[in-house]
């Protein structure tokens, strides 16, 4: 997913020779920032908890990391707990950000005709579970939840850890972190709409990408919710509503005018956007826009478009 940055990690006590266990440790990286990515909706903070936990790994003696008989489980456990701090601290950070907050889009230079990148999973519902939890529909309803909520939920339900274990990172009970999960749980399924399946959705953007460069209003109308949310999240340092847009023939009239306003030409590729059809705007080859969507049944009901360009930097390097 990411540059592997072990190169911070030390040798077995600073020595010359290399740590045995190493290779065995560092498989374990990626599971850790899948998980913390959709613990903190943020790759950037994602790779700063693994740094993190990495670093408390190594600050224990050569003897102490010996008696662990499961590295993974204490990496895991370990990485929850800091994303939990830091969920808490996050809210905080963000009753001062400026304008709306979005999670940070995934990297993906995939089109959508080319299928999904990277590996497989044995168990199709596994992937499925997977794939839909990176959504962006899903991860803004994760930040609707309480930092305990949206931990025990993701442990338990996407990644699928006992309660036993979800306890010793949430610092509650098991029974206390079933009914989080529970709560959650009901959270996810009223944020729900009737699914719609890839292909079309595929169709739904494509055909708003083509109205959007057309500038064809009445056709950006047709494919959006009468009731759509356009969410755009530009942290301060670039221009993005404040609030969000509703209504989709305002959304619609607000998208031509940012067309118009566009200084040089802007160039939409499709786009996989957290395992979605979603669509990227290029300025003069320059990313500088990440837009991803929600559709219910044939409509478009919500519009995110991430403009922040510290959120922007994994896709210009990608």
């Amino acid at each position: 997913m990411t540059a592997t940055r072990s190169s911070n990690i030390p040798s077995e006590a600073g020595r010359d020779r290399p740590d045995p266990g190493l290779t065995a440790i560092m498989t374990e990286r990626r599971g850790l920032i899948n998980l913390a990515y959709r613990l903190l909706g943020s790759l950037a903070d994602a790779e700063d908890v693994v740094q993190e936990t990495y670093a408390r790994w190594y600050a224990m003696s050569p003897r102490r990391r010996e008696e662990i008989e499961s590295p993974g489980a204490w990496l895991t456990k370990v990485s929850g707990r800091i994303c939990l701090d830091m969920l808490g601290s996050a809210r905080a950070r963000r009753e001062s950000y400026v304008g709306e907050w979005v999670p940070e889009p995934l990297p993906d230079r995939t089109e959508w005709i080319s299928g999904r990148s990277g590996g497989t999973s044995s168990d199709p519902a596994d992937r499925v579970t997977l794939d839909e939890s990176i959504a962006m529909a899903f991860l803004v309803v994760l930040e609707s939840m309480s930092p305990a909520e949206r931990v025990a939920f993701v442990l338990h339900d996407v990644f699928r850890y006992p309660f036993a274990e979800v306890a010793e990172v949430v610092g509650r009970t098991p029974a206390a972190c079933r009914q989080l999960a529970s709560s959650a749980r009901r959270r996810v399924h009223a944020s729900r709409g009737l699914a719609t399946p890839k292909a079309r959705q595929a169709d739904i953007v494509r055909g708003f990408k083509e109205a959007w460069e057309a500038k064809d209003v009445q056709a950006l109308v047709g494919l959006l919710d009468p009731d759509a949310t356009a969410v755009g999240d530009g942290g301060g340092l670039v221009s993005a509503a404040l609030h969000p847009v509703e209504g989709g023939t305002r959304i619609a009239h607000g998208l031509v005018e940012i067309f118009d306003k566009a200084t040089s030409t802007l160039t939409f590729l499709e786009r996989t956007v957290n395992g979605q059809p979603g669509l990227v705007a290029q300025q003069d080859g320059v990313t500088i826009t990440v837009i991803a969507f929600e559709v219910v049944g044939d409509r478009i009901k919500r519009v995110w478009s991430v403009r922040n360009p510290d959120k922007l930097r994994p896709w210009r390097a990608c």
